[in-house]
């Protein structure tokens, strides 16, 4: 292994120790995920969800999100794996949210309490949306791409020390 790739490596390890949870973010929240709430009745259960926003629907005194949801990090921030998702929810807050600002696919996380259940249509499918009042509307940065290319040095001992 290269030094460079290790010191890249161990650096990356020590940081990730070092990520906590934002502070809006933090608290006890009950494990049961938008799917779970789903297939048993979770109404009151404080939760922390998060995921892509679908869809931002401005109404009169509040705002709604629906969103696709999946894994939490241990910032709170969604994590994606390979189709990995927990189904879908709507969370809403008092106040206006700008769909210009809260596009969909954008990453959000938000805390509250499961208040209830909405059915709506997902192209042709009648879909059981949980619905939570939100406390918390955490809206990620984008995230951006980099790749980093560890290339050997000129010499076989480049970057042995």
């Amino acid at each position: 292994m290269h030094a460079r790739t290790f010191v890249i490596a161990a650096l990356a390890i020590a940081l990730a120790g070092c990520v906590t949870q934002t502070k809006p973010l933090r608290g006890d929240f009950a494990d049961v995920s938008p799917h779970d709430a789903i297939e048993q009745d979770s109404t009151g259960a404080i939760v922390r969800w998060g995921g892509r926003i679908v869809r931002t629907e401005p109404l009169a005194d509040r705002t709604c999100f629906e969103v696709l949801s999946t894994r939490l990090d241990a910032s709170g921030r969604p994590y994606w794996a390979a189709d990995d998702t927990r189904g879908r929810f709507i969370a809403c807050r008092s106040g206006f949210y700008d769909p210009a600002l809260f596009t969909d696919t954008r990453e959000v996380t938000f805390t509250g309490r499961v208040d209830g259940y909405e059915n709506r249509k997902i192209g042709e499918y009648d879909y059981r949306f949980p619905r939570i009042a939100a406390d918390v509307v955490y809206l990620w940065p984008v995230r951006e791409r980099v790749e980093v290319i560890a290339r050997p040095g000129p010499w076989p001992w480049w970057g042995w020390w």
